[in-house]
């Protein structure tokens, strides 16, 4: 009985928890900043399983001797760019690859036009392949994000796989707390969604510190928290016995990171720290759903 316990358990959706090489962008010493492969170090004794990155950061033999999880991110224009680009995610060891997808301005046709070639392309070659939800892409908007969605869905009778980060979505509407009922249009799409980049928002501002001054978590991020719980919540209902979701607790610097703004780092450690207790506790409620659940 012991044994199929185990199993069980093993069988059981999980998190991956993810470092983005961008949170450690400027971190160094007196030599300089840390080279990549200092960084990962970093990232794994911090606990966390994998890291997001590009494939011009590093080399595939530091991807693998990092020992960690590689989730790749990667622009991608004309159609000529498809079968390289993610031919150099796949040589580099990625285990999911997040796409940002064409220029703020893209009409609709031509944005399914070319999600269809992503998606087919990746399926060819068997690379897990989302496109993600972001500002200055072909998902620049809310409206712009759903059409892409509803015109793959049909051309090809099945979902678009999506990397989910709500804090453009957020920022475009400029919406106040609480955030479920206007950010969460397609619950199913979240569900089949598999690459979650949980960047602490508000309504005015795409990234905001989990962390003040008084080494106190901070009203926004609790805001912010309360949304993130209720899609991993949602993210459980439908997923299936073995499933990934890759949880990246997103903090950045450039034009993200203001001045006043804490030590990054130490924010998305108390980040994950959330996101873990939020999916371990609805996980106790678990149970597989009938009739199948979504790809992972």
């Amino acid at each position: 009985m012991a044994k199929e316990g185990k199993a069980e358990k093993a069988d059981r959706p999980r998190i991956r928890h993810m470092c983005s090489l961008g949170t450690l962008g400027g971190y160094g010493g007196k030599k300089g900043e840390w080279s990549v492969a200092k960084k990962l170090k970093k990232i794994r004794k911090a606990g966390f399983d994998g890291f997001l990155g590009r494939v011009h950061m590093l080399s595939p033999e530091e991807v693998r001797d990092s020992g960690l999880i590689f989730a790749c991110t990667t622009d991608m224009g004309g159609p000529d760019e498809v079968e390289p680009k993610l031919t150099a995610c796949k040589e580099h060891g990625a285990r999911c690859v997040n796409v940002q997808m064409l220029n703020h301005d893209t009409d609709t046709e031509t944005a399914v036009t070319r999600a269809r070639q992503v998606i087919a392309f990746a399926e060819k070659i068997d690379l897990d392949v989302s496109i993600e939800v972001h500002r200055d892409t072909c998902t620049e908007t809310p409206e712009k994000t759903y059409a892409l969605a509803e015109g793959f869905e049909q051309a090809e009778g099945q979902p678009l796989k999506m990397t989910w980060d709500f804090s453009h979505p957020a920022v475009v509407k400029h919406l106040s707390p609480p955030y479920w009922e206007r950010l969460a249009v397609r619950p199913d799409l979240m569900q089949v969604a598999n690459q979650f980049h949980f960047r602490p928002f508000n309504g005015h501002h795409a990234q905001v510190p989990a962390l003040g001054h008084d080494g106190k978590v901070t009203p926004e991020f609790l805001d912010f928290m309360q949304f993130a719980d209720a899609t991993l919540a949602n993210w459980l209902k439908a997923a299936g016995p073995g499933r990934e979701l890759f949880a990246c607790p997103e903090q950045i610097g450039g034009g993200y990171m203001l001045s006043v703004f804490g030590d990054r780092f130490e924010d998305v450690l108390v980040i994950r720290k959330h996101l873990g207790k939020s999916f371990a506790r609805h996980l106790k409620s678990w149970t597989p759903p009938a009739g199948g659940h979504p790809a992972g």
